[in-house]
């Protein structure tokens, strides 16, 4: 950070900027358990800033992690920060590292520009795990002669890490983290403060409560109004410890090594046990400079808090064809929390602000356990097919639940439902074909595919028994050339969209009128050899047809039971066989649809 340099008031007027604030400090996230957390790093400044001095920063430095047998890392997260505006690739212990977050600030009157970026490092330090950490490839060098002006060159680094121990107390772990800096006024004096809201608390004892700091470019020998205070309950405390004075809290230290030449940099923790009682849900911390110049970067709490964390999700909603019951699966989970959850927690099921069902935990879920459950709701018929279903645990059926939980926010889970009705349909019509021979028929009834639908996703298929369309089986695949053998024959449809509705039509035959082919050759050549007509046999099945000569004389008579003509004469004398000629007939279909003969002439010709 700039700072201001008492024995050169005028470069103050000249080189002095006011740094805009950046990235609000805010909660990045919550852990809890049997956890606690440390700090290690370290500077790349070789000593205190002053004006123009030192020339160089390094560009590499150490720190060494030092973890009990007992603890196990949780959460690991890098910070470097510095003068410019990143420098974006660096190593640790060789490993190339990028971070996943940059944030900047700016001195508005010099337009010099400050970074801090992070990375989130847990997977590499759960594998490397005790030892020495070396932060390397950090060069700030080409931008020491711009800032050294303002004393302001300044390069450090810092790894928060997260631990777990079965013999510390269940607590509550809060990381803030963002970008924000105290930029003071001149003349000398004038203050500049900031106040970080520190939320999401619930304090169960003040046993072992701490508060840490990860801040950037605060001066050991600048201590003009400097202070850091503790605010919980309407109490404020002015934070102070061993290392850190009441008016000198950036100085360059680290409290958990005792480190005095931290230099531009600080990891500082403080004890926050009498400054806050059972029951606080929030506080905050200020910060007030009258000159030095501080980046503050990282806020974390440790708190005692035994409370369980009740969070559900919802799975594999199904429901049956025409029902409004849905069967649903349920997970209740007491993941991120410091007590166990008890059994008989409620949890209601909501659709809108109607509750429609409740039910229970059954046995008490452990830290960091889930308990699967199952629940078959009633839909009231006032709710439309589409609905959202939210369920909401620790929720007794008003939005009131039975116990305190670490998070009072995350108890709800919702779903989109639908449930599925059978589709409707069109009505189709009959379909009337020509008898082509004892009630058999062609049919074409490709179209009622379309027709009978009222959605176009709706998938339809044709079945000849009414078993094999709810099976849906043995569908008809030729609708545009079916010939059914008998008639009246009932098709049956099956529309479906995931549930499905059957509906039939009648596929029927009627008498069509005949076809008469008036040349007859009873020659043999198997081409008109006999009367024929087309449409009669097996359709008019009482049918008499009456064959003359051209003087009226009656020769023979034919039926659906006797061989069509060949021109045998009955009851002839001598020769049976009429000779070539015009001859005519009379038929009497004996059907009620025609109800006058049909009369005409045929040739036979031998």
């Amino acid at each position: 950070m700039l700072k201001k340099i008492f024995y050169l008031v005028f470069l103050l007027q000249i080189f002095y900027p006011t740094l805009v604030k950046s990235q609000d400090i805010s909660l990045y996230t919550q852990i809890n358990g049997r956890y606690d957390f440390t700090f290690i790093g370290n500077t790349m400044n070789p000593d205190e800033n002053t004006f123009q001095y030192p020339t160089f920063l390094y560009t590499q430095s150490s720190a060494t992690l030092n973890l009990d047998v007992n603890d196990r890392i949780e959460r690991a997260y890098l910070y470097w920060a510095g003068s410019g505006t990143g420098d974006t690739e660096i190593k640790l212990n060789g490993i190339d590292i990028t971070p996943d977050a940059l944030s900047t600030v700016i001195g508005t009157s010099s337009n010099l520009t400050y970074f801090s970026a992070f990375k989130d490092i847990t997977s590499f330090v759960q594998t490397t795990g005790n030892g020495t950490y070396t932060l390397s490839d950090f060069d700030l060098n080409s931008l020491v002669t711009t800032y050294y002006n303002n004393a302001t060159q300044f390069g450090g680094w810092a790894i928060l890490v997260v631990y777990e121990n079965p013999n510390l107390t269940l607590n509550q772990l809060n990381i803030y983290q963002g970008l924000e800096a105290l930029s003071p006024n001149l003349p000398l004096g004038i203050l500049d403060n900031m106040t970080i809201q520190l939320d999401n608390l619930y304090l169960i004892s003040n046993t072992g409560a701490k508060i840490g700091f990860i801040a950037w470019e605060g001066d050991r020998f600048i201590q003009v109004s400097e202070r850091l205070t503790f605010t919980a309950n309407g109490t404020t405390n002015i934070l102070s410890n061993t290392l850190n004075p009441s008016n000198n809290a950036f100085n360059g230290t680290n409290t958990e090594t005792n480190s005095t030449t931290l230099y531009n940099m600080d990891l500082d923790v403080y004890s926050i046990e009498n400054y806050i009682v059972p029951g606080t849900t929030s506080a905050t911390v200020s910060l007030q400079s009258g000159q030095d110049y501080v980046m503050l970067n990282t806020v974390v709490t440790k708190l005692n808090s035994q409370l369980p964390d009740a969070t559900i999700v919802l799975e594999n909603p199904t429901s049956v064809c025409d029902s409004r019951d849905v069967n649903i699966d349920y997970i209740v989970s007491n993941l991120n929390s410091t007590e166990v959850l008890q059994a008989n927690t409620p949890i209601t099921f909501y659709i809108g602000t109607q509750a429609i069902g409740t039910t229970f935990t059954q046995n008490i879920i452990p830290i960091g356990a889930s308990e699967n459950g199952n629940i078959t709701l009633s839909i009231p018929t006032t709710i439309p097919l589409n609905f959202t279903l939210t369920a909401v645990v620790d929720d007794t059926g008003n939005g009131t639940g039975i116990a305190p939980e670490l998070i009072e926010t995350n108890n709800s889970f919702q779903i989109e439902i639908q449930l599925i009705v059978s589709p409707t349909f069109n009505t189709l019509e009959n379909i009337t074909s020509c008898n082509l021979g004892l009630t058999r028929g062609l049919f074409d009834f490709s179209n009622y595919s379309e027709l009978v639908k009222t959605n176009p996703s709706h998938i339809v298929s044709f079945h000849e028994s009414y078993e094999d369309a709810v099976q849906n089986t043995n569908s008809i695949l030729n609708s545009s050339n079916y010939e059914a053998l008998t008639t009246p024959k009932e098709i049956f449809v099956r529309i479906d969209n995931g549930c499905f509705s059957i509906t039939s039509f009648f596929l029927l035959t009627e008498n069509c009128p005949p076809t008469v082919y008036n040349a007859v050759s009873p020659n043999g050549d198997f081409s008109n050899d006999t009367f024929f007509i087309e449409g009669l046999r097996d359709v008019f099945v009482n049918f008499e047809l009456l064959i003359y000569n051209r003087w009226g004389k009656h020769l023979w008579t034919g039926n659906n039971n006797k061989p069509d003509w060949d021109g045998y004469v009955e009851e002839g004398v001598g020769n049976t066989q009429a000779p070539a000629g015009t001859y005519y007939y009379i038929l009497h279909l004996n059907d009620p649809n025609y109800p006058e003969p049909l009369t005409g002439y045929l040739y036979l010709n031998k």
